[in-house]
């Protein structure tokens, strides 16, 4: 029985549009270019980062984040950005009686925009602030923590293989990839991913049929 439900934030419970948008309108680049960069990567199994050092090779991605952050042009984050089925399955979930985790790779401040937001969830939590990222196994370990739950009876959900598929089922987790985003669609049929994800999903609402099987 899955107790504790914990979710990916990029391309899970997020768009990530508005941030490459953001980071190309302050380098100045055109954002279908950052786009198509960014699946470049993707596809190649590299970091998505490497979409920016592709076009500055010498950028120095926190400071400039830091500078954008000055400047007032820094990370944003409204209920536009969010997936449309993220409300009503983590309401559902929580009236089922799972405890809601949402705990991915991404800045401190991004933890405070999404908890202003007010999701229906008990605890939301950032790489930035736990200073560990996915995938290493220490992350995971920080995962259980919060989930408060046995391994097998909690579920980290998210789009990428590598980061949240693989190291979560490592960590003894239960693990369902979604068909989300450039990675989730990349390797939705993949069949490692197939082999490695307990469940395979388009839309989050159906967590709720599988926690009550």
């Amino acid at each position: 029985m899955i107790e504790s439900i914990v979710f990916d934030i990029g391309e899970t419970i997020t768009r990530d549009d508005r941030y490459w948008a953001t980071w190309a309108d302050w380098l100045t680049i055109p954002r279908h270019t950052v786009s198509a960069l960014v699946g470049a990567v993707v596809a190649q199994g590299r970091d998505n980062a490497d979409a920016l050092r592709l076009v500055r090779p010498d950028i120095d991605v926190a400071a400039e984040r830091a500078a954008m952050e000055a400047a007032g042009r820094g990370e944003r984050l409204d209920e536009t950005d969010l997936y449309d089925d993220v409300r009503p399955a983590l309401s559902a979930l929580r009236e089922a009686g799972v405890r809601i985790v949402i705990a991915g790779n991404q800045t401190a401040r991004a933890s405070k925009l999404l908890r202003r937001l007010d999701l229906p969830a008990d605890l939301v939590v950032t790489s930035g602030e736990w200073g560990v990222a996915k995938p290493q196994p220490e992350f995971f370990q920080r995962v259980l923590g919060v989930a408060q739950t046995e391994p097998s009876r909690t579920l980290y959900v998210g789009d990428h293989p590598a980061n949240d598929v693989f190291p979560a089922k490592a960590a003894g987790l239960r693990a369902a990839h979604i068909r989300r985003g450039p990675w989730g669609h990349l390797w939705a049929d993949d069949p490692e991913v197939a082999a490695a994800a307990d469940w395979r999903i388009d839309s989050l609402t159906q967590l709720t049929a599988i926690v009550a099987d």
